[in-house]
């Protein structure tokens, strides 16, 4: 299972993402009030802007402080460095 740090120590599995977006837009906007209300938002931001809203197959919602960019750049580098080794040493 690979993490992926979204700010403060936080994380979530890599594998579950269905998205990372910007909160900027209405439909967004839209999407984090009717998750809300549904009791299934996860605010990971700290008191801090929110700038990447996470999507998750659970129809969980993940607001972070970190830029989308830098999110799916923290999941892009994690591929990379998958363990791997320990089968060809056997």
């Amino acid at each position: 299972m690979k993490l992926i740090n979204i700010g403060f120590g936080n994380m979530v599995s890599a594998s579950r993402v269905i998205a990372i977006v910007s909160p900027e837009s209405a439909p967004v906007k839209r999407v984090i009030q009717d998750i809300r209300d549904k009791r299934m938002l996860i605010d990971a931001t700290y008191g801090r802007r929110t700038r990447a809203v996470i999507i998750m197959d659970s129809g969980h919602v993940i607001l972070s402080a970190i830029q989308p960019e830098t999110v799916a750049g923290r999941m892009g580098g994690r591929s990379e460095q998958e363990p791997g080794g320990e089968s060809e040493n056997e």
